[in-house]
């Protein structure tokens, strides 16, 4: 049973972070890349519908295991065309068949989720051969004194974000999976502090 924290106050704390110029400017950089069928891990509230190009797409769906994030993402601004739908789901465990998408799109989600290697598991599950994962993460900072704090800062930071992690690696992680990294950009978010602002962004093939 969701707390009351979760419910009323946790929806507030992430719209204002994840909706950020910065941060929507990440996403701008991702989600327009996606075609086809999408599935789209973790849609919260729906941010990054305003990205999709429905000449591209022929269908997005969202899983999210919050009824209050999905009901947002159901209202959520999106371009005129666009097919949506939004289910209740984990990454973990995806209610849809193999190879059942020609994209699934992951973004500021690793973080949060049970188990990283689960959801990119059925990430990959889920993808047709050649299909591809748009992926954009923050995560575990290169830079010792960076990292350091990270670490120290995580166990509070979970606590207020959801289930927020900072230490979780991205490119690593999604190879390890069983992708092949087609492309991969990096760099600390411009306006967000150092230890929630490295950012990982690019694309894998399930191979």
């Amino acid at each position: 049973m969701p707390s009351l924290y979760d419910r009323f106050v946790l929806p507030g704390l992430l719209k204002c972070a994840c909706s950020s110029p910065p941060m929507m400017k990440q996403r701008a950089k991702i989600v327009p890349r996606a075609a086809g069928r999408v599935l789209e891990l973790g849609i919260g509230m729906g941010l990054n519908l305003a990205y999709y190009d429905p000449g591209k797409v022929d269908s997005v769906f969202g899983v999210d295991p919050a009824p209050e994030l999905r009901a947002i993402a159901l209202a959520a601004p999106r371009p005129e065309g666009l097919k949506v739908e939004v289910e209740d789901g984990m990454a973990e465990d995806l209610p849809f068949e193999d190879r059942a998408f020609d994209t699934v799109v992951c973004t500021f989600t690793l973080c949060s989720v049970h188990s990283p290697s689960a959801a990119l598991a059925q990430a990959r599950r889920v993808l047709k051969p050649g299909g591809r994962l748009l992926f954009c993460e923050h995560g575990l900072a290169p830079d010792p004194e960076v990292s350091k704090w990270q670490r120290r800062v995580e166990p509070i930071w979970k606590r207020i974000a959801g289930g927020c992690h900072l230490t979780r690696p991205v490119a690593s992680a999604i190879g390890d999976a069983g992708f092949k990294i087609d492309w991969l950009e990096t760099m600390y978010v411009p306006n967000t502090p150092r230890i929630a602002g490295w950012n990982e962004w690019g694309a894998a093939l399930a191979a």
